[in-house]
């Protein structure tokens, strides 16, 4: 064991800077299984906020409320594990999927603030996150979420991303009058445009993964919509409850596969390390 991994001065860390505590990364290893649950998580927010809405009997309040709660005790799980865990990372991906999509309904359907402006607010709420991140740590990069602070902002960026892209998915089907359909392979040849800016071109890894981030929000809003909604309103009509118990079925399959095989593993990066 070197001097720099050394259970001594990990301690004196800890004691010195408690924000600043030595763990493994907590965020798993962008590869194709991150991007397909993410897509899936998305849908399961999009047809679960639905569902609840509908079904819970709560209200669109109450069931923020509810739902609030949850992710906040389970953001505190996921807060206390030293290293990343397959089971409650994408636990609270998929319930601030939800909730960010709950944020945004409350806005425009309870509020009646208009889509443009939520879209509007939403991506600069975002921008000032990414601001004070970087201004804080000096890098935006999913490899280096290995402190308390990092892993403070990398939430709050998620949840913003998430609300945008629900307003910004919104904004395209419907105040555009897209469709859900039409709007899914818009926003999927978008991400497909940012995969060849960063392969072919030379496009920054840490952007092109956050630009590729909030583009699935509204990706997978689409398709959620398009799956349940009724044909009047442009959908296949299979329900809420069917598309989100689909859906959450195969994230449930993918990431009991990671949590056994631990493909999406990372540990801590060499320092200058990026996405």
């Amino acid at each position: 064991m070197t001097p720099e991994t050394s259970p001594t001065t990990v301690a004196a860390a800890d004691t010195a800077a408690p924000h600043r505590r030595a763990r493994w990364n907590k965020v798993p290893e962008v590869t194709v299984y991150f991007w397909v649950i993410k897509v899936l998580c998305t849908t399961v927010g999009e047809t679960a906020a639905d569902l609840l809405n509908e079904k819970a009997g709560l209200g669109l309040t109450g069931v923020s409320l509810l739902m609030s709660a949850l992710l906040a005790v389970v953001l505190v799980v996921q807060f206390r594990t030293r290293a990343y865990r397959a089971g409650v990372y994408w636990l609270a991906v998929a319930l601030i999927s939800v909730v960010g999509t709950l944020v945004s309904d409350n806005l425009t359907d309870d509020m009646g603030v208009a889509l443009e402006t939520t879209t509007t607010v939403f991506a600069i709420a975002l921008v000032i996150v990414f601001a004070a991140w970087y201004r804080t740590e000096r890098t935006l990069s999913i490899h280096h979420v290995d402190t308390t602070r990092r892993e403070a902002f990398y939430w709050l960026a998620v949840l913003f991303t998430f609300a945008l892209g629900t307003s910004a998915g919104d904004l395209v089907a419907e105040r555009m009058d897209l469709g859900y359909r039409v709007s899914a392979v818009l926003f999927a040849a978008a991400i497909a445009a940012v995969a060849v800016a960063r392969f072919a071109l030379g496009l920054d890894a840490v952007w092109s993964f956050w630009i590729a981030y909030v583009l699935t929000r509204p990706l997978g809003a689409s398709v959620g919509d398009y799956l349940s909604q009724p044909a009047g309103d442009g959908g296949l009509g299979l329900g809420t409850v069917v598309t989100s118990a689909l859906f959450l079925a195969v994230v449930l399959g993918m990431v009991v596969f990671l949590g056994v095989t631990r493909k999406d593993v990372t540990g801590q990066r060499p320092a200058g390390h990026t996405v």
